[in-house]
């Protein structure tokens, strides 16, 4: 008996993969600072439970298949704070921004189709389009120049007449590069020149630092014909668990077509959907205070960074994400010697090894990723535990 050579072809998720070390340190008594997985202890608003608690009908029925009308208005008038006009059949709801990109995939690429997308990037992307038989092909981009991709002789070398498509992940995972608008209308004007979908996923659309501003492929009615935006409750609003994103595009044939999988799926979680209503409906203020606590958690990560000799890494401009080059041959050995060999006080840390990141085979050996999801003095300790860690794992 054989498994589909498509899913042989996956790998195991590079952020999850570990934790079996480190469920094994925590059982010898250590304490383990997780700095893997992009799970915020931001508290998630109260108004979420609330508008659960709320609800006063009898049966927790099928909702439709695009989703509750009560949230497709929400993420409308979220839009609308920034200068941005979407209509009920120009958002369908997902089972997180997950399923919303697996359905952009699914409905977009045929059997060989590439897509464009910068490395290293959120890993789960080579999953969703693997099974959608389609191929990644990745831009390479540099620790030293910021990971920025917004190139157009990068971009256009990489096109073929197999492209179909070019993602953008703003403000980034792994890396936290923000483009500008400006790089928006590279990208936009690229696409156009060679008819390609853009593929925006901007779930971390508030969390751009140093007075920079949010920025969206929606703010561009030039490409609306082009642009798929996905968006999420699960890292704005500290809610991972709600399970809810959403597929944004004005290309009506797209969201037909994305609605046949919609339907096959019957509908996304009644409840989860309500709250989510009325996270959208916050104010805008709870966005700066949010930005502004991991905006000084990065600045604390990226300082004791700077501690470590040999480290090659530039201060991201979003997200809540951080990926560094280590005076080191493999990351990946350097973390297991942290969980399995290495505490100071008592106490360890892990992060994501960043080769699995990567879609080029042998890169990233000596590059993580941190998520700045803790609180300010757990993330220094968790920073100055990899610079002692790597003291005495380069001292053996």
């Amino acid at each position: 008996m054989e498994l589909s050579k498509r899913v042989l072809s996956m790998q195991h998720s590079p952020i999850r993969r570990f934790n079996v070390f480190a469920f094994e340190a925590e059982k010898k008594g250590k304490r383990v600072y997780h700095l893997n997985i992009g799970q915020p202890d931001v508290e998630t608003p109260p108004c979420f439970m609330e508008a659960i608690r709320n609800f006063d009908k009898k049966v927790i029925a099928y909702s439709e298949s695009g989703g509750e009308t009560v949230l497709q208005d929400a993420i409308i008038n979220y839009f609308k704070g920034y200068d941005m006009d979407f209509e009920r059949k120009n958002i369908l709801i997902t089972n997180g921004g997950s399923e919303a990109l697996n359905m952009i995939f699914v409905s977009l690429l045929n059997p060989g189709d590439e897509v464009l997308i910068a490395e290293p990037f959120y890993t789960n992307y080579h999953t969703f389009v693997t099974q959608s038989a389609g191929k990644v092909v990745p831009l390479t981009t540099k620790a030293e120049e910021g990971y920025d991709f917004a190139k157009s002789d990068l971009i256009e070398a990489a096109i073929t007449p197999k492209t179909k498509a070019i993602c953008c992940i703003s403000p980034g995972n792994p890396t936290g590069r923000v483009l500008s608008l400006e790089d928006m209308k590279l990208i936009g004007d690229i696409a156009k020149k060679h008819d390609l979908w853009i593929i925006a996923d901007e779930v971390y659309r508030e969390f751009a630092y140093d007075n920079r501003d949010a920025t969206s492929f929606g703010m561009f009615p030039e490409y609306a014909d082009r642009v798929v935006i996905v968006d999420s409750v699960s890292k704005r609003f500290s809610a991972c668990g709600a399970r809810v994103g959403c597929v944004v595009s004005k290309n009506q044939e797209l969201m037909d077509a994305i609605m046949k999988l919609a339907q096959g799926r019957l509908c996304c979680p009644t409840l989860d959907q309500i709250g989510a209503a009325a996270l959208y409906n916050l104010d805008k203020s709870y966005y700066d205070e949010v930005k502004a606590e991991y905006e000084g958690r990065r600045d604390v990560v990226y300082e004791e960074l700077m501690k470590i000799p040999g480290v090659v890494c530039q201060k991201p401009g979003g997200a809540f994400y951080m990926t560094a080059k280590l005076p080191v041959e493999s990351v990946e050995d350097f973390l297991i010697f942290l969980l399995k060999e290495f505490d100071d006080k008592g106490e360890t840390v892990m992060f994501a090894p960043a080769e699995g990141f990567y879609g080029t085979p042998g890169l990233g050996k000596d590059e993580m990723r941190i998520a700045y999801v803790l609180n300010k003095e757990d993330m220094r300790r968790g920073v100055e535990l990899i610079r002692l860690g790597l003291e005495r794992y380069n001292a053996r």
